[in-house]
């Protein structure tokens, strides 16, 4: 068994700025035009039996705005009548109206139960289209921009057995052969699942292809389905198609496709209820840990092999590597033993070096154990907060301690069990190759800074907002911090009822929107034209960075969201929005 590598983003100091001192309001106008729409957006409201988080995250914060990363200022909508509608701007006071340039042949109205239909501009000349029924496309377009040559040719057509969304699409090229790849998301029902809300997320991963150029009929040649408990962050194929990567709270595990279901259904129960089961289970005082391993049936001391080292341990099973990494922290490794229990149980017994040092994990980046609390610790636990309780109806709050001022409490102060993940999946074998634990570091968007590219994503370091760039070839550095936005990572938290959020391809300036009206722009600083002193430390401010708001003349919720590096486009059900955001200084 190979264990994946626990690796880490490194920030390039260069690209932070520790004398930031904030944003300043701008109340410069910003220059806003408004579009009527012929017709209102394809929305899709949740059902009564979508009432999960993940379902909340995958369709009721959809995005129905999609941007053209290959044609800069150019976005496209799907509206109830099945069209997909294309606006592309030149200049701003010469605007039109947005042209159809593909109709669906479904009747999106008659399906009660389809998803978001989704777009993804796979190359200049190709689009992928779901329809949120259950129908894929692949779609010809032609050199997209130009009116001449622009006519959308479906060149593949697929029905699938359940309604997905499209995640991410993307082309690659080999000496014989083409292939387009594409990412699916569904949430479905987990019979067995009787912990959790009962759903599972599922991502599938789709390989088209023709085997020669001369052949125009395309294919579908190969799925890989992925099964986590969260909806991704982010999900990204690898440019070359031999890898993917996937930021996601919970983690993500390939399954096998193509199984006869009625000739092994025993066999896929019994592999969904170890599926579910953890690999091992671990408790600790403040002096050891204790983990517990269920052993292969007919194992014998000699199919054991443990080894400690100080801050790492090796676990070997009948020849196979089980449990590898390196420790939360170090241990006296010569005073760690392990015993077998009931010929049953493999018993290990880790001596911590730090005695009272709480483990939030027992391997770094490890997700497949679970921890469980001894009773005694949850009885002190209970007795130190037990001041904290009582068994008046209405106590009074401020008798014996400070005030606490609620409106003080950020997202950030949020403690989560779990944190989330950066993985790296291999094409091929699909094993996770390298892993990143998150930990606070919040994950904020993915903007796409080159189409030829991965997408980026921004991550919350401290106060700041850092983008990353993943670069599949580079083992040294698969992830590149490529910009800054300062404080934006704790300005971003008091946003209580932001929606979606965004930046420009060429990192000049950052925004976000709340559910109705308002939105907020945050440029990077710029030099000043004027000499501008800092009033308490006597210095010249040589550049400054500014905050702009704009409020739109409408009362429909935004339903789409995209930046570009100069323009802001914002869609509501029934408008689309464009604002100026690089203006001449």
């Amino acid at each position: 068994m190979e264990v994946a590598a626990n690796c880490s983003l490194r920030v390039k100091r260069p690209l932070l700025d520790p004398r930031f001192e904030g944003y300043k309001l701008s109340l410069e106008p910003l220059p806003c035009y408004q579009l009527e729409l012929d017709a209102a957006v394809a929305e899709v409201k949740l059902r009564d039996d979508q009432y999960t988080l993940e379902h909340m995250h995958a369709f009721g914060m959809y995005n129905y705005l999609h941007c053209d990363s290959w044609y800069q200022d150019s976005v496209y909508y799907i509206d109830n009548l099945g069209r997909i509608m294309n606006l592309t701007v030149m200049l701003d006071t010469a605007l039109g109206k947005p042209l159809e340039v593909f109709r669906l042949p479904t009747d999106l109205t008659a399906y009660d139960n389809r998803l978001c239909a989704s777009i993804h501009f796979t190359s200049s000349t190709w689009v992928t289209l779901s329809d949120g029924t259950g129908r894929l496309y692949l779609i010809a377009t032609g050199e997209r921009g130009n009116s001449a040559s622009e006519k959308w040719e479906v060149i593949l057509n697929v029905q699938t057995s359940t309604p997905l969304v499209s995640f991410q699409s993307l082309p690659a090229y080999e000496e014989e052969e083409d292939f387009v790849f594409l990412l699916l998301l569904r949430i479905e029902k987990e019979e067995l699942d009787m912990k959790g809300s009962g759903f599972f997320v599922s991502l599938e991963w789709v390989t088209i292809s023709r085997k020669n150029k001369d052949n125009k009929k395309y294919e579908i040649i190969k799925r890989d389905i992925l099964r986590g408990k969260s909806v991704p962050h982010y999900a990204a194929i690898e440019p070359d198609g031999n890898g993917l990567m996937i930021v996601s709270y919970k983690s993500f595990t390939f399954v096998p496709v193509g199984q006869d279901v009625e000739e092994k259904k025993d066999e896929d129960m019994s592999d969904k209820i170890k599926a579910i089961e953890p690999l091992y289970y671990w408790q600790q005082t403040e002096e050891d840990l204790t983990v517990t391993i269920r052993l292969p049936e007919e194992s014998t001391k000699e199919d054991i092999q443990v080894q400690f080292l100080p801050d790492h341990v090796n676990i070997v099973l009948k020849g196979q590597r089980f449990l590898e990494g390196k420790l939360y922290s170090s241990v006296d490794h010569e005073s760690s033993t392990w015993i077998i229990k009931e010929n049953r149980y493999l018993e290990i017994s880790l001596i911590k070096k730090n005695e009272g040092l709480t483990w939030p994990e027992l391997v770094v980046g490890d997700k497949q154990g679970e921890f469980i609390r001894d009773s005694a610790q949850c009885a002190a636990i209970a007795e130190r907060l037990m001041h904290l309780t009582s068994e008046q109806l209405n106590p009074d709050p401020d008798k014996g301690k400070p005030p606490c001022n609620a409106q003080e409490l950020e997202e950030c102060d949020i403690f989560f069990e779990e944190s989330s993940s950066l993985c790296r999946f291999d094409g091929n074998t699909l094993k996770t190759t390298h892993v990143v634990n998150l930990g606070s570091n919040q994950y904020l968007f993915s903007v796409i800074v080159d189409p030829k590219e991965m997408p980026c994503f921004c991550l919350r370091h401290d106060v700041d907002a850092l983008l990353w760039q993943p670069h599949s070839s580079k083992q040294d550095e698969m992830w590149e911090h490529i910009a800054t936005f300062n404080a934006l990572g704790y300005v971003q938290a008091s946003k209580r009822d932001k929606k979606f959020f965004a930046c420009a391809p060429n990192y000049s300036y950052a925004a976000l929107c709340e559910c109705l009206r308002r939105v907020f722009i945050y440029r990077q600083p710029t030099p000043m034209s004027t000499v501008l002193y800092n009033r308490k430390e006597g210095r010249q401010v040589g550049q400054v960075a500014k905050q702009q708001v704009a409020s739109l003349e409408t009362n429909d919720p935004i339903v789409g969201f995209q930046a570009t590096n100069e323009r802001l486009f914002v869609l509501t059900t029934r408008n689309l929005f464009l604002i100026k955001v690089k203006t001449e200084n």
